[in-house]
């Protein structure tokens, strides 16, 4: 495997991978990444053809994916580590 290229975006990270007879688009945001692998096929063969693919609707897709993911974890630390309670110490004066 090794980088194709790179797709500019403000919020994520993209990077495209080629593979043997594949391509892998690996979104990253902060502690989040999410990777989509495609095939080579008549109509995805180069990085420009992966470029084409990756357009705004799918961005704003995996932008909303992470969104949830985000959400699932805050939800899987709250029930291991209650919340903070601001009468859990006593006041210092």
């Amino acid at each position: 495997m090794r980088i194709a290229g790179y797709i500019d975006h403000p919020i994520l990270k993209i990077t495209i991978f080629q593979l043997d007879n594949r391509f892998a688009i690996k979104f990253e945001s902060g502690l989040y990444e999410q990777t989509y692998k495609f095939r080579l096929s008549d109509n995805l063969q180069t990085v420009d053809d992966v470029r084409q693919l990756i357009n705004e609707s799918f961005i704003a897709a995996v932008l909303q994916m992470i969104q949830q993911m985000h959400l699932l974890s805050q939800q899987a630390l709250s029930k291991t580590s209650p919340l903070f309670d601001e009468n859990e110490f006593e006041e210092i004066i």
